[in-house]
């Protein structure tokens, strides 16, 4: 077989294949298979950004709830109960935007964080504990990197704490473990070893606050009345 054969037969095969696969999609277009596709694709890619708008949507309400509540506390007069019931509409439309991003993607954290800061906005500490609890469970913790997980852990013990929950030690520990330059965690932490009077591990904490920032006044008072410098 000289190479003109070859050449003509390599061109018959590509002809062969090419007419083969033209026959493979022309089937797939008519039973609509492309279209089933995509609309699964968006199926699974739709809910999850709706959930995200919801969620951005309902942070920016919170986030006005909250100046607006600063600047009516400032305020005094008539005016201030139009501000307070103009800033209970911002946090509960924000409630709403949580529990539709949560209806639509309940797997992801960040709409329970949400939802809990607005009930405690709204002073429903129970409610708010008991929501951070879901953001924390192991159907949505997964969606927050060890840092976040520090800042939920944090927000849960200072709920507790107000609550007068035991287990505020528990989430303080594992505060400072994931995230060991939280400030934040480790005064609270060493204020709950001091109400204690667990005085060592006190010292301790309050130290390695002093570490991430000398100059606060807090840990040093503490350690002057603990007996430590």
């Amino acid at each position: 077989m000289d190479s003109t054969e070859k050449q003509a037969m390599i061109h018959d095969i590509i002809l062969q294949i090419s007419l083969f696969l033209l026959l493979i999609f022309t089937f797939l277009y008519l039973f609509g298979v492309p279209q089933k596709l995509l609309d699964k694709f968006r199926y699974r890619t739709t809910p999850a950004s709706k959930a995200k708008r919801h969620f951005v949507k309902g942070a920016h309400l919170l986030s006005q709830a909250r100046s607006s509540k600063n600047l009516s506390g400032s305020s005094s007069g008539s005016s201030s109960g139009s501000s307070s019931d103009s800033n209970s509409g911002l946090v509960q439309e924000a409630l709403e935007e949580a529990d539709k991003s949560i209806a639509l993607n309940p797997k992801d954290a960040a709409p329970y964080l949400l939802k809990s800061l607005a009930l405690e906005l709204q002073g429903f500490r129970t409610s708010a504990l008991e929501t951070i609890d879901m953001a924390l469970s192991p159907l949505a913790v997964k969606s927050l990197d060890d840092e976040e997980r520090g800042d939920a852990l944090l927000k849960r013990a200072e709920l507790k704490n107000a609550l007068k929950v035991d287990s505020v030690v528990d989430d303080l520990t594992q505060v400072v473990k994931l995230s060991p330059k939280n400030l934040k965690g480790w005064v609270l932490l060493g204020k709950w070893y001091e109400e204690k009077k667990i005085e060592d591990e006190a010292i301790k904490a309050y130290k390695k606050a002093l570490e991430l920032e000398p100059e606060l006044s807090i840990a040093q008072e503490a350690l002057n009345r603990l007996g430590s410098s």
